[in-house]
């Protein structure tokens, strides 16, 4: 159902149950995970940092389980790719719909998109997957990147 979001996110880029204090040690994690995976460039942290910072990325979602989807422009990526964090507990993202509310996040999916059209077609499936119902809170509850496929397979 999800075969974007599938094709695109490597098992090195999935993080479970992460201890973060903060939106930007998820970032730095995630960020670094694709590094070392040679799909972005060094500058692609600073510039999901920084746009993070203008313009955030959490979704509300009326719940108690709430997802951020940090990403930047395309010429900070080298190869097309998606990492995605859980968390252990939530931390603070900006909303989206309102830049000086912090909301609680516990599911973060970065994207690393080399084309603008690209990036709008997986913001729109993210949000297809997170809409439908318990995808969300099965994300959270995985214990492993094949629990986190399945779901994308639903």
């Amino acid at each position: 159902m999800h075969d974007s979001i599938s094709r695109y996110l490597d098992p090195e880029a999935i993080c479970l149950r992460v201890e973060a204090t903060s939106n930007r040690d998820v970032i730095d994690l995630l960020a670094g995970r694709l590094a070392a995976l040679g799909r972005v460039r060094p500058s692609f942290v600073g510039a999901v940092l920084a746009r993070e910072a203008s313009m955030p990325t959490g979704l509300p979602l009326g719940g108690a389980l709430n997802v951020a989807v940090p990403h930047t422009d395309p010429e900070h990526v080298v190869k097309p790719s998606l990492a995605l964090a859980t968390l252990a507990r939530p931390v603070g993202f900006g909303s989206m719909d309102d830049p000086d509310e912090e909301i609680p996040v516990g599911v973060v999916m970065m994207l690393a998109l080399d084309n603008k059209d690209a990036q709008i077609d997986m913001l729109r499936e993210v949000a297809e997957l997170i809409q439908r119902p318990g995808a969300l809170a099965a994300l959270a509850a995985a214990t492993s990147p094949d629990e986190i496929y399945a779901v994308l397979g639903a």
